[in-house]
């Protein structure tokens, strides 16, 4: 049999069996053996320069994220773009254990009076100079072995802090598998090891480019960031973790990675 051909025969059987509640969460401080993974909707608003940038700050501050918090979602976070393209952009982090919730936020916020009044400037702005350019929105569901959200302690206090967003693209849905259960058999670890604060790991459900998988790491500052990732890549389980036959094929089983680095907004909650 043509060896990647079995690996995914002998990994899908892993995988579809969930491999092991305690082998799974065992990885993650944050989980417990009957956590049920959190959805997330993760949103990118595309902005332009000038007053509509101020105008997203007071919906996003004042109206949106306290009526997000009154349906249940949270905490959530708020971002902007401080290295990648097409800036200014912000992003928008919106967890619930409640699917239905997630899905049909929109919906109840709008029935909330509160939310409403708040919002009137940003909903009501006019067609003809809008606050954004275009709202994007990709539902995740975290990994079965990090299934909550874990904002870095400096976020209670607001301390300095920076994320790193990053998306890995497979070359095929079994591929995708495959980088999934390498983080569930160790990469989680590894990144705590290195010093790098996990925020979540999640599976893209819905949204662009699919296969993928999507996580978020937290860094007091770009000093760090770069440090912590050297420390992980000379860390001997990643070593050993990235040669495994299972993991180390030709082709390689991610195809294109996508790396942000983000800053909070003043009334981030991550």
């Amino acid at each position: 049999m043509h060896r990647r051909n079995f690996l995914s025969s002998s990994l899908a059987a892993s995988v579809l069996s969930l491999t092991s509640a305690d082998d799974l969460t065992a990885q993650s401080p944050t989980s417990s053996a009957k956590a049920v993974p959190e959805y997330y909707d993760l949103r990118r608003y595309q902005l332009v320069s000038g007053p509509g940038v101020k105008l997203t700050d007071n919906y996003l501050s004042n109206a949106l994220i306290p009526a997000l918090n009154r349906i249940g979602i949270g905490p959530v976070g708020a971002f902007s773009v401080y290295f990648g393209p097409e800036t200014p952009a912000y992003y928008l982090l919106m967890p619930s254990s409640k699917l239905e919730t997630l899905v049909t936020a929109d919906l109840q916020v709008a029935r909330d009076e509160t939310f409403m009044k708040a919002a009137a400037p940003f909903w009501d702005a006019p067609a003809g100079s809008p606050p954004y350019i275009r709202i994007e929105s990709s539902l995740l569901r975290a990994f079965e072995g990090y299934p909550r959200i874990t904002p870095p302690s400096s976020a209670a206090t607001k301390e300095k802090r920076i994320y790193q967003l990053r998306q890995y693209q497979s070359p095929t849905n079994m591929d995708h598998v495959r980088k999934v259960d390498m983080f569930n058999n160790g990469e989680f670890a590894i990144f705590t090891k290195a010093g790098a604060t996990g925020v979540f790991y999640a599976d893209t459900l819905v949204g662009p480019k699919l296969p993928n998988l999507t996580y978020m790491l937290s860094f007091p500052d770009m000093t760090a960031l770069e440090a912590d990732w050297e420390k992980f890549i000379a860390d001997p389980d990643w070593k050993k973790l990235s040669a495994d036959p299972k993991f180390k094929l030709d082709p390689p089983i991610i195809s294109n990675i996508t790396s942000l680095v983000l800053r909070p907004l003043p009334y981030s909650q991550v």
